[in-house]
């Protein structure tokens, strides 16, 4: 553990990785992919969390633009990251990743609830820990669940896997001369509304010193990279 830059940290997922090239459900050779990954990390001795969103199942906030009460639009999203967070947990105990879901809306037949105290416990006995159902409360993104829980398991590092290679000045898949940036501030990140994380996310990063890495989920053994402190992707501090 002593070539860890990051002996503990968050990985944020969105929900549509999960689906591939198919923008909806499962691609299982995906998530086979994805859980070969995070598997490695755990295994050089990371203490990792996980936040998933719910994309490929149901999009609150494209429900409540559809006319849907958001309260309840967002509670569906809730839920469907509870399915994702589910499906990875299996994929991830076949590859002997000892796991354990926690959800911020009660559901003991099915995950346990977030406590904070029984999350920390189950770091030290090297489980992984997938952080379902957001924060629990409506109009709050899982990037911002992804912030608060990192922040709370007093993880060192939030790596936010997306499907390019870091932060660009502008859409890189709009825009082919779109420059890719090595660092950012937090202050850049919200002023030029670059689009990493929401800007609650990003304000409770900024408030509490926590770095975020974005980097390409796609590129075989980035995260690891990212959690031995080597350069990838793009960190915002």
């Amino acid at each position: 553990m002593s070539d860890l830059r990051y002996p503990r940290a968050l990985l944020k997922l969105s929900g549509e990785a999960l689906a591939g090239e198919k923008g909806f459900g499962y691609d299982y050779n995906v998530l086979d992919r994805l859980a070969g990954e995070i598997s490695d990390v755990v295994n050089m001795g990371v203490a990792l969390g996980l936040v998933i969103g719910g994309g490929n199942i149901v999009r609150g906030a494209q429900l409540s633009k559809m006319g849907m009460d958001r309260v309840g639009a967002d509670y569906m999203g809730m839920l469907g990251t509870v399915i994702n967070g589910l499906a990875l947990q299996d994929v991830l105990e076949r590859k002997g990743v000892q796991t354990r879901v926690m959800t911020a809306i009660r559901m003991e037949e099915v995950a346990e609830p977030y406590i904070r105290r029984r999350a920390l416990r189950h770091f030290e006995k090297g489980r992984t820990v997938i952080f379902a159902a957001g924060t629990g409360n409506p109009y709050f993104s899982t990037d911002t669940a992804a912030a608060l829980r990192a922040i709370q398991m007093k993880a060192g590092v939030i790596i936010k896997a997306t499907s390019v290679e870091g932060v660009y000045s502008a859409d890189p898949k709009k825009d082919p001369s779109a420059t890719l940036y090595e660092e950012v501030t937090y202050r850049d990140v919200i002023a030029r509304e670059l689009g990493v994380m929401d800007q609650t996310a990003i304000t409770l990063c900024k408030e509490n010193s926590l770095p975020i890495i974005v980097l390409n989920i796609h590129r075989h053994g980035a995260v690891a990279s990212a959690v031995r402190g080597e350069r990838i992707g793009t960190i915002v501090q």
